[in-house]
């Protein structure tokens, strides 16, 4: 099974410049007022709407913590602080918002996890 999240939002060219050029992400289909991006396994379908979807936390991860410190470059105007080791799920990992809001987390597991 494969799948996709799909979110409002009230500007769909702002929202997809963000993720294509700051979150390195590609433009995987154009439908009607929607634009659904693709990097690895995530799909997110962005659609315009009066009022964005903003509950929820978009996690991001990655396979080492050399990306996770990139992103934080990045974004360190906009995060609610440097990246951490989190010892309850194991995880190294920041957080950041979105233009509308959304809350991003940018993370590297540090345990093994099975594959994809």
């Amino acid at each position: 099974m494969s799948g996709i999240i799909f979110l409002g939002t009230r500007d769909l060219d702002g929202i997809r410049e963000f993720y294509v050029e700051d979150l390195e992400m590609e433009v995987w289909l154009e439908q009607a007022e929607c634009a659904i991006l693709k990097h690895g396994n995530l799909l997110l379908g962005f659609c315009k709407r009066e009022e964005p979807d903003t509950q929820g936390i978009i996690t991001l991860f990655f396979n080492d913590k050399e990306e996770v410190d990139r992103y934080y470059s990045r974004f360190s105007g906009s995060s609610e602080g440097p990246p951490k080791y989190n010892e309850r799920y194991r995880i190294y990992h920041f957080f950041a918002k979105d233009p509308e809001g959304r809350r991003l987390e940018f993370q590297k597991f540090m345990h093994d996890i099975p594959e994809i």
